[in-house]
């Protein structure tokens, strides 16, 4: 579960920006990463929680905006968005597709905090 290590870098970082930005407590905290990232929210979420119990961030809400995965076909010029691993393009069928997005890494989009 690679979400636990990514909650521990999200509690760390927020604990970095507090000694800078000298603020005491994270009431939410928005999240962006792709659909293909294999970033699973629920496991994230469970994470979060357990992790950030006694640091600056306990009961700190996480609020997930996940980007659609694109993909371009080079048959038919088609730009468009899946849910999945596309083999095919959904206009014409043709298997000369490539990802164009949806792999973006975890970002921390925004913190709320006081």
């Amino acid at each position: 579960m690679h979400e636990l290590s990514l909650a521990l870098s999200i509690l760390d970082m927020v604990d970095e920006y507090a000694e800078v930005h000298r603020f005491v407590k994270v009431n939410s905290i928005t999240l962006s990463f792709g659909r293909m990232s294999c970033i699973e929210p629920k496991s994230l979420q469970f994470a979060f929680e357990v992790e950030s119990r006694g640091r600056l961030a306990e009961g700190a809400t996480l609020t997930f905006e996940v980007l659609p995965a694109g993909i371009h076909c080079f048959s038919c010029g088609q730009d468009s968005e899946t849910d999945g691993f596309a083999a095919t393009c959904p206009r014409c069928l043709g298997e000369e597709v490539v990802l164009t997005g949806g792999t973006e890494e975890l970002r921390v989009l925004e913190l709320d905090v006081d």
